[in-house]
C-alpha cells in the first residue's frame, strides 16, 4: 500500500479506481484506439495505455455475483431494480399507464427431498424446528424430530436431519432441470389462462400478451425456488391496457393450475418432477404491502446472490478436486458430490451436471424475462456509456466529434486482472466501498 501511494502517477492510478467503481478484481488491458476522420483520413484523437499506471488501462469486471465484486454486483442489482420497476410502474421506455395493468408476485418453490432444520414463525414467536410427539427413527436410527427453535445464523439451516435419508439425487436433478419446469410453467400458463376465458392460444394473443420477469434463489437446503412478476398487457404489450376480462383473479387461477399441472422427466432415470406444494401468489399494488418497489427490490436482491448461502463455491470445481479438502459445507460437499456422480452417466451428458456442481446442478440464467416486459440490460449499460462520453467530452478528455463521420482503430490485449491486498485497502479508502473481505465504512 505504502508503495502505490510513494508512486508518481499515484493520482491517475487513484482516478482509473474512481471510473471502475470501487471494482476488486478489474480487467487489465494494453493497448490504444484512435479516432480518424473517415472523408479525409485525418488523425482526430489518441488514446493509449502506455502513459496509464503501469502501463495498463484498469476497467471494471462487471460480475454480477456479490461474492466476487460487490461494487460490480451493485451496478447489476441496481439495473435490474429499475429494469423490473419499469415493467410496473413505467419509465425507460415503458409507459406509466402499464401501473394500471393486472399483475401478481409469485413464488414457485422445490418439492421436499428429505427433512431439513428449519426456522419458523408465527405472530413473531419463533417456532420449534420439526417437533413430532411421536416421532419413530429413521431406518439408520436417527429421530425424525427436533424440537429445537433455531435463531436466523444457526449454521444447522438447511442442513438434513438425517444426511443418509436425504435424496441428494433428486435435489441436483431438480436444479437441472427446473429452467424446463419453468419454460413448461409459462406455455402451461398461457394454454391456461386461455381456456378459462374459452379462446385457443393462438386467439388469446389477439386479446391478451402475458409479461413476466423472474430471478431464481437458493434455498439453504440447496435448491432454487423461483420469484417471478406477471403482468397481463393487451395485444401491442405494455403500451395497450388488456381487455375487461383478463383479470387478476383469472390470472391466478391459471397461476395455481400451470403451477400444479406441470412435470419435467429425467428420462435416462425415469424420474419425474414437478413444482412444490408451497405456492405464493399475490397481487402487486401501488398502495399496499407489496408494492412495485419492494418487489423490484427483492427480486434485484437475489439477481446477484448464487449458491454461497448454501456453504459451497464461487468458482467451477474440476473433476479431479478432493471433495474432502475444499472449505466447504458437510451438506454442500454431498450436493456436489452427487453432481460429480451423476455426470458420469452417459444419458445425462446435456445436464452438464459435473461443469455445475459449484452451483449444486442448476445451470439456468438467474434472472431472465421476456421481450416486452420492460427495458433490456444492455439498453441500461447503453445510457450509462452514453453519459460516461458525455462527461469526458465536457472535461476535454474526448473530443466532440459526429460519431458518424469517424473510423475508429482500436487494439486492446488482456494484461492481467485484479489489485494487491494493499491496493484492495486503498480502493475501498478512495470509493467507500465496502468489501467482503477488508470491511468497510458500512460495516456495524
Amino acid at each position: 500500500m505504502i508503495h502505490r501511494l510513494n508512486q508518481p502517477d499515484y493520482d491517475r492510478w487513484a482516478s482509473q479506481i474512481k471510473r471502475t467503481g470501487g471494482c476488486l478484481q478489474p480487467i487489465h488491458l494494453r493497448g490504444k484506439a484512435e479516432h480518424y476522420d473517415q472523408a479525409t483520413g485525418h488523425l482526430l484523437h489518441r488514446y493509449s495505455t502506455t502513459q496509464e499506471p503501469n502501463g495498463v488501462l484498469r476497467v471494471p469486471c462487471k460480475t454480477r455475483r456479490a461474492s466476487r465484486c460487490p461494487a460490480c454486483a451493485e451496478v447489476y442489482r441496481a439495473d435490474t431494480y429499475q429494469l423490473v420497476r419499469a415493467g410496473l410502474v413505467g419509465g425507460k421506455g415503458v409507459p406509466e399507464t402499464v401501473s394500471s395493468h393486472p399483475c401478481l408476485f409469485i413464488t414457485l418453490t422445490a418439492p421436499s427431498f428429505g427433512a431439513v432444520h428449519v426456522r419458523r414463525e408465527k405472530n413473531g414467536k419463533v417456532l420449534p424446528c420439526h417437533a413430532r410427539r411421536d416421532a419413530q427413527p429413521c431406518p439408520h436410527g436417527i429421530i425424525r424430530s427436533c424440537t429445537e427453535r433455531h435463531s436466523a445464523d444457526d449454521p444447522r439451516l438447511g442442513e438434513p436431519l438425517c444426511p443418509d435419508c436425504y435424496d441428494y439425487d433428486g435435489s441436483v436433478l431438480f436444479n437441472a432441470i427446473s429452467p424446463e419446469l419453468w419454460r413448461r410453467f409459462t406455455l402451461a400458463l398461457r394454454r391456461r389462462f386461455a381456456k378459462l376465458n374459452g379462446l385457443t392460444v393462438k386467439a388469446l394473443r389477439e386479446h391478451v400478451s402475458i409479461a413476466f420477469a423472474k430471478v431464481a434463489e437458493y434455498q439453504r437446503r440447496g435448491v432454487v425456488h423461483f420469484h417471478a412478476v406477471i403482468r397481463l398487457d393487451g395485444p401491442d404489450g405494455p403500451h395497450s391496457p388488456p381487455p375487461a376480462w383478463a383479470t387478476a383473479d383469472a390470472l391466478t387461477q391459471a397461476v395455481q393450475h400451470a403451477a400444479a399441472a406441470v412435470t419435467a422427466e429425467v428420462k435416462p432415470l425415469s424420474r419425474t418432477f414437478r413444482w412444490g406444494t408451497q405456492l405464493d401468489v399475490r397481487p402487486i399494488t401501488m398502495n399496499g404491502d407489496l408494492t412495485e418497489q419492494a418487489v423490484a427490490a427483492y427480486i434485484a436482491k437475489y439477481a446477484t446472490k448464487a449458491a454461497e448461502c448454501v456453504g459451497t463455491l464461487d468458482r467451477r470445481i474440476q473433476p479431479l478436486d478432493n471433495l474432502d479438502a475444499l472449505p466447504i459445507r458437510e451438506h454442500a460437499r454431498h450436493l456436489i458430490a452427487a453432481c460429480m456422480r451423476l455426470g458420469e452417466h452417459s444419458g445425462l451428458a446435456e445436464l452438464r451436471l459435473t461443469h455445475w456442481a459449484h452451483m449444486l446442478g442448476f445451470r439456468g440464467h438467474f434472472s431472465t424475462k421476456s421481450r416486452h416486459y420492460s427495458t433490456t440490460l444492455g439498453e441500461l449499460r447503453a445510457a450509462r456509456e452514453e453519459h460516461m462520453r458525455a462527461q469526458e467530452i465536457t472535461t476535454g478528455r474526448l473530443p466532440l466529434f459526429d460519431e458518424d463521420a469517424v473510423l475508429v482503430v482500436a487494439h486492446w490485449a488482456y494484461a492481467g486482472q485484479g489489485l494487491s491486498a494493499g491496493e484492495q485497502l486503498l480502493a475501498v479508502a478512495i470509493t467507500g466501498r465496502r468489501t467482503p473481505h477488508l470491511g468497510g465504512p458500512d460495516d456495524r
